[in-house]
């Protein structure tokens, strides 16, 4: 027995002294060597290198397709909210101005939609915004109206109320409002005489958007008006003329406040860099416009209607343009998604006096009506008419329905509330 465990202990001293005693024993030692490195031959088992390619080829193609993506500058703040208007534009139109900087190179290819913009219209619920809001809503976007009601009216939105896309905030713009935005429309502001002399909002209100619109990098489009132009002395008026008002005049609450709502618009541009649009809205009608607010269109039409004498202030030799509601609609729009600040007239050059326009009326609806002549009131301007020859050119843009077209259908939206009783403000 102790010759056999000598035996078996010499044995194992032999083996010891056979291996190295600078090795020491691990599991990797006994695999064999691979043929190619270990990530190559990872990417060749499984088809995982097939699978590559094609993301590649995938992601190449779209890139191709869509090059605007590519060159966009993320540090920008008005990427966001002038990417789905200049993104749109080809880049062989030839457009020139401040922002023509922002336009990207391109189309967007056959297939990838248009982007939906979160829209804020301020004093939405009136006669000119509810026609731009029902248009906004139609191509896709989200809309919030902002209106006090001092002029507006809700029955002018109730057919939008239980899209997902509308909201309604019951808000005085001369109050601030924190919002996440692309696109602000400003036309919170009493327009006619009966109004705006009682509640005047203009600076203080585009303040608040114009700061609304700097902190959040919002495209800002200011309404302003003929007014600013007072009563001229040049005629057409051109965005070059710069007016003739009477500062401390009982209109001056209005036109001044234009005037200087065009001066912060411009200083909060050239100082803080914002993106503005100005346009300057000569006189419109259309359903939805208030039956008694002191304009001439809706004051002849609601007093024919209800078989009462056409007032003509003054001799009735003063001249006016009148454009339907849904041409200055199309204007705002595209004011709003160009590449130009402005101002911009807006406004159909087709001149009339205040009797050619009784006559229109008269033709429209009933020709035995009658005029009764008073006094004109303190600075009513003699003429306005205005030159559209720059919103031809650089927006492409004119009105296309002539009084004689747009006026019946005013007619008849008149007729409706005035007989059911419906005798509400809208704008």
């Amino acid at each position: 027995m102790m010759k056999q465990l000598h035996k078996q202990t010499s044995v194992n001293q032999r083996r010891d002294e056979e291996i190295p005693t600078s090795q020491s024993y691990s599991p990797k030692m006994l695999k064999h060597p691979r043929s190619l490195p270990r990530s190559i031959n990872y990417l060749f088992k499984e088809q995982r290198l097939l699978f590559i390619l094609v993301g590649i080829l995938i992601g190449s193609t779209f890139f191709i397709f869509q090059p605007t993506l590519s060159r966009l500058n993320p540090s920008d703040p008005t990427t966001h909210s002038s990417l789905s208007s200049s993104i749109y534009h080809d880049s062989s139109s030839g457009s020139s101005g401040f922002f023509s900087k922002r336009t990207f190179p391109g189309r967007v290819p056959a297939g990838i939609g248009r982007k939906s913009l979160r829209i804020v219209v301020t004093g939405g619920a009136g006669f000119v915004g509810s026609h731009l809001v029902d248009k906004l809503i139609s191509r896709g976007d989200e809309v919030t109206v902002i209106d006090n009601f001092f002029t507006g009216r809700k029955e002018n939105l109730v057919h939008l109320f239980g899209n997902p896309r509308f909201e309604l905030i019951r808000h005085d713009v001369v109050e601030p409002i924190l919002l996440e935005v692309d696109q602000i429309y400003h036309l919170a502001c009493p327009a006619s005489p009966v109004h705006y002399k009682y509640n005047p909002t203009n600076v203080m209100g585009t303040l608040n958007m114009l700061g609304l619109a700097k902190r959040v990098g919002a495209r800002f489009l200011l309404t302003s008006t003929s007014e600013v132009y007072g009563d001229p002395l040049e005629h057409p008026q051109k965005e070059t003329y710069w007016g003739n008002v009477n500062p401390i005049g009982e209109r001056s609450c209005y036109d001044e406040g234009k005037r200087t709502a065009e001066t912060l618009t411009m200083d909060y541009h050239r100082g803080a860099d914002a993106e503005v649009r100005i346009a300057r809205i000569f006189n419109t009608y259309g359903p939805r416009m208030c039956l008694d607010d002191g304009r001439v269109v809706s004051n002849f039409v609601a007093q024919v209607i209800r078989k009462q004498p056409m007032t003509v202030y003054g001799d009735g030799k003063q001249t006016r343009s009148f454009q339907y509601v849904s041409d200055l609609v199309d204007g705002l729009v595209a004011l709003m998604e160009g590449e130009h600040v402005g101002p911009f007239n807006l406004g159909n050059p087709g001149e009339f006096t205040m009797l050619e326009l009784a006559e229109v009326v008269k033709e429209t609806i009933d020709s035995s009506a009658t005029i009764e002549f008073k006094p004109n009131t303190a600075d009513d301007p003699h003429k306005r008419k205005p030159d559209i020859s720059k919103a031809k050119e650089l927006l492409n843009w004119e009105p296309r329905i002539s009084l004689r077209e747009g006026l019946p259908l005013m007619v008849n939206d008149f007729r409706n509330r005035i007989l059911n009783g419906d005798e509400g403000k809208g704008l």
